[in-house]
């Protein structure tokens, strides 16, 4: 679609479905060759046939494993020029922008091991702030990091606000007795098994407790518990009473938490349209065009993974995050899927917080994340990982 607006006089070939071309020279025709990642995978043969003025990796954290088969696949492409855009090039630790950079410079950054041993240990591990310096460096000539305020001055404001929500007692009820089970059980674990090995059992307890956040009846168990929410009552009323005509994104990362959200704006004959991971290309198209341009379809609920990226939704002005978490930049992708030039209204985005609960405390821990972002390209760096005993008390008392 941008093609067709922007550049019409360049021939376009979208390499992909089952039926596609095996064809060398028929995908050497056009101008512009567009692919997704797992067909690049599955295809490589057929595309390092021959060479390509440039290769542009578009969401480039998708090859941030070094191990992994589509990294390796791009690292075989020949192309003159090498260019790798993403709005979260770092997501979990130092160690991600490795293999985005050795595909731009093959060795810049040393081996794996070299790597792994100079920056990213001294890095994630012990906060060093030589390391990091020098590895800024390093990386400064390569990167053109541009904000949003540099390159669309134009674009309306966007309010941020943390909407706080009060659980009421049957809610708060089943919180405490899972945040005191776990805290006991975590406890035993890192006592007997040490911090590093106990990030599974860390893992499981914060999931937990940030779906009863939600609502307890998303929880997987054998006994259901009933679809108490304070965050849906909140939900609820700001769609129908505090955002009049105006359109709203709503994200969340469980499914479960969706489709409560999904029934409710049934019963209330809200007209909404939907998508998660598992929805087709088709299907989404076809929602976000309905959204765009149906004036009366004024909700949209998205899975927080399948719309952090590559969506340009400006009919809606609200967005609401039901269930934040420790990747502020996944926040702000989705965040940002509404304020996108051609934007002409000013944004209102929520987080929907509970009181005194575990997300309550994870706001805290983000402030120190954004500095690792502001230091580096980053924005996390391995929220599990480099939690200590101290923080794991903290966040289950």
């Amino acid at each position: 679609n941008e093609i067709k607006k922007f550049t019409p006089e360049l021939t376009r070939y979208i390499h992909h479905v089952s039926d596609r071309t095996r064809d060398k020279a028929k995908i050497r025709q056009s101008n512009i060759v567009i692919t997704t990642y797992g067909t690049l995978r599955s295809d490589i043969k057929l595309l390092i046939d021959g060479e390509f003025d440039c290769v542009i990796l578009d969401e480039s954290q998708a090859i941030k494993n070094p191990s992994s088969k589509v990294t390796r696949a791009a690292g075989l492409l020949r192309a003159r020029q090498r260019l790798c855009m993403s709005g979260t090039p770092l997501q979990n630790n130092t160690f991600d922008i490795f293999a985005q950079m050795n595909f731009l410079n093959p060795g810049m950054l040393g081996t794996l091991e070299f790597f792994r041993q100079e920056f990213a240990i001294p890095i994630d591990k012990l906060g060093d702030p030589e390391r990091k310096d020098h590895l800024r460096k390093l990386l400064y000539p390569f990167v053109l990091r541009r904000t949003k305020e540099q390159v669309a001055k134009d674009l309306p404001e966007k309010t941020e606000t943390i909407l706080f929500c009060e659980m009421e007692a049957k809610q708060r009820a089943i919180y405490d007795a899972y945040r005191n089970d776990y805290r006991d059980k975590i406890l035993g674990v890192i006592d007997e098994q040490g911090i590093q090995k106990s990030q599974l059992t860390i893992l499981q307890g914060l999931m937990k407790l940030r779906q009863i956040c939600d609502s307890p009846s998303i929880l997987n168990e054998p006994e259901p518990f009933p679809a108490v929410s304070i965050k849906l009552e909140e939900l609820t009323r700001e769609i129908t009473e505090n955002i009049g005509n105006h359109k709203a994104l709503v994200f969340s990362q469980f499914l479960g938490m969706l489709g409560l959200i999904r029934k409710k704006l049934t019963e209330l004959d809200i007209p909404f349209e939907y998508f998660d991971g598992s929805t087709s290309a088709t299907d989404r198209e076809k929602a976000i065009q309905n959204f765009q341009n149906n004036e009366e379809c004024r909700v949209f609920l998205i899975s927080l993974k399948a719309g952090s990226a590559g969506l340009n939704l400006t009919a809606a002005d609200y967005a609401y995050i039901v269930d934040p978490w420790w990747n502020p930049a996944a926040e702000q992708q989705a965040i940002d899927r509404t304020h996108r030039i051609g934007q002409t209204k000013s944004i209102f985005a929520y987080r929907m917080i509970c009181k005194d609960t575990i997300e309550d405390k994870i706001l805290q821990l983000q402030d120190r994340k954004r500095a690792l972002a502001r230091e580096l390209i980053a924005d996390d760096d391995g929220f599990v990982k480099n939690l200590t005993k101290e923080d794991v008390l903290y966040l289950f008392s």
